[in-house]
This record gives structure tokens, C-alpha cells and sequence, in this order.
């Protein structure tokens, strides 16, 4: 399913002619991370949360649902050290520190190298920006692991400017991120794209005044024609 929100216009009152006028004015597009740009798995935080032998906290992170710890966490209102001894604790202290970021990272499965590509030939046609829901310990972790992958910098490489939720102490779909990077960057919100593969995150963008693209189900490569203009899908809007 693909949505769209335009300026406070629902797609289902535009004609794809008028969608597709819309979508040429765009200059900056802002990606979401997990599930767009980058590969990621919630089922496996269950999945080795068992292989520890604990089964109860299995579903305490998933794609729509996780503890207000971990919201604290990507907002930087604890530190890592603070959800770790946090998991430990109630795991029943069956965990080390190594444990609970094995755990945590597991739903992390890499930075697809086409992704990275499509990105790098993006950057000649848009500006663009990184805004994820993450924290310290997958931070560290995706980071390292696409340098080891990629041997340069991929965030520096491919973004104009990255804005992670922990550092910003905001995150989506609160409206306050989406104005920062507004006012920082300079970007005037109609000629902006917002791209996040969970419809709610679009709420806060569109209040901001940003256009907004919902992913579902396909890959972000597939939102471009050969010439790297954005194709609108005139599948379900709203």
C-alpha cells in the first residue's frame, strides 16, 4: 500500500496528473532507516531472547510495539549502560552486557549494497536526509557494521545529514523532529518527502507540512523510474 499526504490533501481527491505535478517539485527526500533503507528483522529479538533460555520478554520489541524503556532509550533519556542493567534486571540477571546487545541487535541484518548505490546516484538530483528511531547500542552497532561492509563512510557518503532520535532527544511521528530538520537544513516542507515504511511515523511529517510517502511491501527502489524521478502508485491513497 503506498500514502500519500500532500499539504493536508488526501490523495484520493487528486488525479495522478495532479500527484504526479506534486511529486516533480520535489528537492529533498527524507528516508526513515529500518525498513527502507536498511534490512531489519523484529522477530529474531524473540528468537534470541529464547536462545538465552528466556522466553517472556520475547515480544517486548517488535515493528509497531516496544517498552516505554526503549522509547526512553532512543529518545536519550537513559543511557545504554541504564537499558541494559534495566534487561538484566528483569531477565532475572541470567544476562551479561554482551547478551542483552546480542539480543537488541539481532533484528539487525545489514545496509543492502543496492540500497547504497541507488542512494549515492540519488544524491545528484536531491538533497538527502537520514531520520531513524534508534538509539546508542544498534547505532554503534549498523554503523560499524556498514564500514566493515562498505570500507567508507556510508551515512556521510549518502545523506546530506543523518538525524538519529537518540541524539536529536526527539522521534517519531512527534512533529518537533521533522521541524528541526526543517529549520536546520533550510528545507521548505512542500518540496520535501518524508519515506517511512510504518504510516503512523507519517503523522508527525505531515503536520509539519512535509509531503509523505508510505512503503509497504516493496522496495524503496521502486518508488524511481530510470531517471531517478519519483513514480507515483496510484494504489490505495488517503
Amino acid at each position: 500500500m503506498y500514502v500519500i499526504y500532500i499539504s493536508g490533501r488526501t490523495a484520493g481527491d487528486m488525479n495522478k496528473q495532479t500527484i504526479q505535478q506534486d511529486m516533480a517539485k520535489i528537492k529533498n527526500i527524507i528516508f526513515d532507516f529500518g525498513g527502507v533503507i536498511y534490512d531489519v528483522c523484529y522477530e529474531n529479538v524473540a528468537k534470541t531472547f529464547a536462545k538465552y533460555g528466556i522466553g517472556e520478554l520475547g515480544d517486548f520489541y517488535s515493528r509497531t510495539f516496544q517498552t516505554p524503556e526503549i522509547d526512553q532509550l532512543e529518545v536519550g533519556e537513559i543511557t545504554a549502560q541504564e537499558f541494559r542493567d534495566y534487561v538484566k534486571a528483569a531477565t532475572g540477571n541470567k544476562l551479561d552486557d554482551a547478551a542483552v546487545d546480542d539480543i537488541f541487535n539481532s533484528m539487525l541484518l545489514g545496509l543492502p549494497r543496492a540500497h547504497v548505490e541507488l542512494l549515492l546516484a540519488l544524491k545528484s538530483k536531491y538533497r538527502l536526509f537520514l531520520f531513524s528511531n534508534t538509539n546508542e547500542i544498534h547505532c554503534d552497532y549498523f554503523r560499524k557494521q556498514a564500514e566493515e561492509m562498505f570500507s567508507f563512510d556510508v551515512f556521510d557518503a549518502c545523506f546530506d545529514a543523518c538525524y538519529f532520535s537518540h541524539i536529536m532527544h526527539k522521534r517519531k511521528p512527534h512533529v518537533e523532529g521533522f521541524l528541526q530538520i526543517l529549520q536546520e537544513q533550510g528545507l521548505v516542507p512542500s518540496e520535501t518527502l518524508f519515506v517511512d515504511d510504518i504510516a503512523a511515523n507519517l503523522e508527525g511529517a505531515a503536520r509539519a507540512g512535509i509531503r509523505t510517502y508510505h512503503l509497504h511491501k516493496e522496495d524503496v527502489s521502486a518508488m524511481f523510474d530510470e531517471n531517478l524521478c519519483l513514480v507515483p502508485k496510484v494504489k490505495r491513497w488517503r
